[in-house]
């Protein structure tokens, strides 16, 4: 029988992938579709005189998940632009990023890759308040760093691009590895700034702060508003569940045409023994009708046409079961009439 019956390596690496994949992607889906359900669960909370009140009336002073929307204020001091004048922040953010060129061996060409060189992070303390001028309440941030979504502006871009000599373009095609030059990039979350802040709101002696929530609840600073940064994150939780699904059912239908392989193989196998058990039976009745002279040429009669000799050997199964006009008259690709293995050489068989 062909493997034995049994499903072959590439189909068990194939279900195996799938399967892994699927898992994959359904856990990522999973754990979108939870930070979208508590996001929705947010609570929005009104930036103004009266959110202190609001708090001392919450169990704990707490609100565990709290929508908040403000302008950035400085506590004390703010940073300025290395590039830009007249540019004031409460974080910066300054990268150098290389990019390159790198051979692939096995497509044979020229692919992009980008690498973060150096990048440093200043903070300094800020608040939320109001837009409105008159309200005097303030929102401390914590933890800015720690949030999944900083707002941050691109404030200054710019690329340097290598210089090279002809020698250096010679040793970068031997390497497989060609510079294109540096990108300097400047972010900063500027004072003024529109902020949302989801996170866990604190009332603590008469000052109110926004930090990182507890139960592994994402925290979040978005510079766009709050329906925009939750319609975002239902997308993403969309493009997850369609890609799950869609590896899902690759996984069914590659597990649907292994098990009606196996099927179709052991329907041919009963098929097989049913047609083995019935030319031995025939056999048998044509050995106790025939005379006792007769009875030798039978047992040495070919199984497909019962009138000619067996004249040949089947091999690597090593049946000796058919003349040699039947074996020439196989469907190819030929397989022995018995066992139903391939037929890789054929050895004429003498009687004499």
């Amino acid at each position: 029988m062909e493997n034995g019956g049994r499903p072959s390596l590439c189909q068990f690496i194939l279900l195996g992938t799938t399967s892994v994949v699927t898992a994959a992607l359904y856990s990522v889906y999973r754990q979108k579709a939870r930070v979208s359900q508590e996001l929705k669960g947010a609570k929005k909370v009104h930036l103004g005189e009266d959110l202190k009140s609001i708090l001392s009336e919450a169990p704990g002073k707490c609100v565990p998940y709290a929508v908040i929307e403000g302008a950035v204020r400085s506590v004390k001091e703010t940073l300025n632009s290395q590039f830009v004048e007249n540019c004031k922040g409460v974080i910066q953010r300054l990268t150098l990023q290389e990019h390159k060129m790198v051979w692939n061996r096995t497509t044979h060409l020229w692919n992009d890759c980008s690498k973060i060189i150096h990048q440093r992070t200043n903070t300094v303390p800020f608040d939320l308040v109001p837009h409105q001028d008159g309200v005097d309440v303030a929102v401390r941030v914590l933890k800015p760093l720690d949030s999944v979504d900083l707002g941050l502006e691109t404030v200054y871009e710019k690329f340097h691009p290598s210089i090279q000599s002809f020698t250096d373009v010679i040793g970068h095609y031997i390497s497989g590895e060609r510079p294109k030059g540096i990108q300097e990039t400047e972010e900063m979350l500027k004072v003024g700034a529109t902020l949302t802040g989801v996170g866990e709101l604190v009332l603590d002696n008469n000052s109110v702060r926004l930090q990182p929530p507890k139960q592994g609840m994402q925290y979040y600073l978005s510079s766009q508003d709050f329906d925009s940064l939750l319609q975002r994150q239902e997308s993403s939780v969309r493009l997850w569940k369609v890609l799950a699904l869609v590896f899902g059912f690759a996984t069914c239908a590659t597990l649907f045409f292994i098990l009606r392989k196996q099927y179709l193989q052991r329907q041919e196998r009963l098929r097989l023994k049913q047609m083995q058990e019935e030319f031995q039976e025939h056999e048998a009745q044509l050995l106790s009708r025939a005379k006792p002279e007769d009875r030798e040429s039978l047992k040495s009669a070919c199984v497909v046409c019962l009138s000619s000799f067996k004249s040949c050997v089947f091999l690597e199964c090593g049946h000796v079961c058919s003349c040699t006009e039947c074996y020439r008259a196989l469907p190819e690709p030929k397989k022995c009439p018995i066992c139903r293995q391939a037929i890789t050489r054929v050895i004429p068989l003498y009687n004499s």
